[in-house]
């Protein structure tokens, strides 16, 4: 008997633990996505809470830092006009912290230029409070037939 219910309290644990789990991948995919709505309507305000203040930005041209990024958007310099999300996987570490890869077609206006780029772009989320942070977003150049494995 003691066993039993050693063992229904295991299973109780996990199916609870693979609840959370997908609780924490939904809500980081909905704020992903409202992240590159954002990014296309220079919402600054919406991103500046969003990242985190040590966040780190990995692009095609370079590498900066939260307010670099922040002013680049405001101004335009890049303009994240349209990501379409062709694919995405996220990975849960504890209740705090997870990892989103989306595959995309950005379309961005550049230098004066419209381009369009097949992007495979990683993403780091950690909890502070109740609040997800962005902590890093790397965009990696891929060809339009990668697929993120899950």
């Amino acid at each position: 008997m003691r066993t039993l219910l050693i063992g229904f309290f295991l299973v109780m644990i996990s199916v609870s633990s693979f609840a959370q789990e997908a609780l924490i991948e939904q809500e980081i995919k909905g704020l992903s996505k409202a992240k590159w709505q954002w990014m296309a309507d220079k919402d600054v305000d919406q991103l500046e809470s969003l990242f985190h203040d040590k966040s780190k930005f990995v692009h095609m041209s370079g590498s900066w830092k939260k307010d670099r990024e922040l002013d680049i958007i405001e101004t335009g310099s890049i303009w994240y006009k349209q990501a379409d999300v062709h694919n995405v996987a996220v990975e849960v570490f504890g209740d705090d912290t997870a990892v989103l890869w989306n595959r995309i077609t950005l379309v961005a206006h550049v230098r004066g230029n419209d381009v369009s780029n097949e992007f495979t772009v990683t993403e780091f989320y950690k909890k502070e409070g109740i609040d997800w942070k962005l902590l890093d977003l790397t965009f990696s150049s891929v060809r339009d037939t990668h697929k993120i494995e899950h």
